[in-house]
């Protein structure tokens, strides 16, 4: 993330003019690059247009090249209001005071977790995630800061017999190679064309991507899946309660199809910093993250 690109985001201030709802006349909104980043702008425009409406403010939007962009991006106060996973999350808050708002309900869960999975081509011989790390070959990962397409596929291969920690971050014995790809799309498309026998990614993603043709159909199958907390839309404390309230509210009255498709979900739920202890301590175990 570089300083012209973190500049590029807005002011370093937050204005301390704010309308009845306690929102400044620009809100800073950051999204995590889960998909490419070029088409991350386009794709929440209509998320955009609906949040300025609701809350009677100009909405200007960054999407980061890493996830560790939005991060970066909130500690130096160019982003009010970002769009994080779980991990980015626990990350952030030990740099910037955050708070989680609202997550998204799952499609496939029907709760506030959805699924982070292991995949690999359906003609592969491999049948289970024991079978990925007793094959010793090839893995991708999505950003190494991903909760679904690094944290939790990590998990998953340790306890299938990996060795999978953050001293070094690019090998997971005794898998023979693992690359991080930077977004889930790319750790699909990576499996898909042979270049890894398997992957790590987030399962609605998977979905979309097979919706929209992207990724053939019954071409990539699942071994393995965890639950993940869902991502959290976060706040910068400084912006108070009156614009945590109201941001809130504009989520959990979203009922627009095209909206809750976007998001993929069926509607939102508030979330507390508790909801993260669980990603917290896997990342802390395997090295993701520190203590201050």
């Amino acid at each position: 993330m570089t300083l012209a690109a973190l500049t590029a985001c807005g002011t370093t201030d937050t204005s301390t003019e704010v309308n009845s709802q306690g929102m400044p006349g620009v809100l800073r909104v950051g999204i995590i690059p889960n998909m490419a980043p070029d088409k991350q702008s386009a794709r929440y425009a209509p998320l955009k247009d609906y949040l300025a409406t609701k809350l009677n403010t100009k909405i200007e939007l960054f999407v980061a090249t890493d996830y560790a962009g939005v991060v970066a991006a909130l500690a130096a106060e160019k982003v009010d209001l970002a769009y994080l996973g779980g991990l980015t999350y626990v990350q952030a808050k030990a740099q910037v005071d955050v708070r989680p708002l609202v997550t998204e309900t799952d499609r496939e869960t029907g709760t506030k977790e959805y699924l982070s999975g292991i995949v690999v081509r359906s003609d592969s011989s491999y049948q289970s995630v024991d079978d990925v790390v007793d094959g010793k070959g090839t893995f991708a990962f999505g950003d190494v800061s991903s909760t679904s397409g690094s944290l939790y596929p990590r998990v998953m291969l340790n306890a299938a017999g990996a060795s999978c920690s953050a001293s070094a971050i690019d090998k997971c014995p005794p898998l023979g190679k693992v690359a991080f790809t930077g977004g889930h799309d790319a750790a699909a498309q990576a499996v898909l064309n042979g270049s890894a026998d398997a992957g790590g990614i987030e399962m609605r993603i998977l979905h979309r991507l097979e919706n929209e043709g992207k990724v053939p159909k019954d071409r990539l199958r699942v071994v393995g899946s965890e639950k993940v907390m869902g991502y959290p839309w976060v706040m910068r404390e400084a912006l108070r309660e009156k614009a945590a309230s109201a941001i809130t509210e504009a989520f959990l009255e979203i009922k627009q199809p095209e909206l809750l498709d976007l998001m993929q979900t069926t509607g939102y739920q508030q979330v507390t910093d508790a909801d993260y202890t669980s990603v917290e301590q896997r990342a802390l175990e395997l090295g993701l993250l520190t203590r201050g």
